[in-house]
């Protein structure tokens, strides 16, 4: 069970911690790796989460990955974590402690869905003009999804824009299904 509460705490500690000792950068980095390693490995996820596994098998599985990629601190502030049983928790702490990151280091997350992969000179365009809005470093995440048809899907915090051909067909046929004009001959 994901508790926001908790994760941020995890988080904001660790930030701290790393703030103290100046090695943000190196905890970022090897957060971003361990977040990446977990989202694309659902075996490694199901054996973390896993309430029948030993935690002496999980730490070794961690071990074994981990150690010696990830500079000290990270990995044990990790261990930590796998020995107070806080394993459902690992995605949501790395989320919270980039989210830290980037709102002290003025970094906004952008996404952006297309039903086609968009091109280097459009992404780029899009990029610095996003970062003339919001006047914020931009890290484009692009999604390309067919079924949109065409038009974009963009997310940036709380902001949503949803500029799809798809949409447009969904909201005309709302309409017409509520119209209560009806033609009669």
């Amino acid at each position: 069970m994901k508790n926001p509460k908790l994760s941020s705490r995890y988080a904001k500690a660790l930030y701290d911690f790393a703030g103290e000792k100046n090695q943000i950068e190196e905890v970022y980095g090897d957060l971003q790796l361990f977040a990446n390693t977990l989202k694309e490995n659902r075996e490694l996820q199901v054996m973390l989460r896993n309430p029948v596994v030993q935690p002496n098998q999980k730490h070794q599985v961690f071990e074994s990955i981990f150690n010696g990629t990830l500079h000290d601190t990270t990995y044990q502030f990790l261990d930590v974590l796998l020995r107070k049983k806080r394993e459902p928790a690992l995605d949501t702490i790395c989320e919270e402690f980039l989210k830290l990151y980037n709102n002290a280091h003025n970094i906004k997350s952008v996404s952006i869905a297309t039903a086609q992969p968009l091109s280097e000179a459009l992404k780029s365009k899009i990029v610095s003009l996003l970062e003339q809005q919001t006047k914020a470093t931009v890290e484009l995440k692009e999604f390309v999804y067919p079924e949109l048809i065409g038009g974009f899907v963009i997310q940036m915090d709380d902001y949503y824009l949803d500029s799809s051909i798809l949409s447009k067909v969904n909201k005309l046929r709302q309409e017409f299904s509520q119209n209560s004009f009806q033609v009669q001959f």
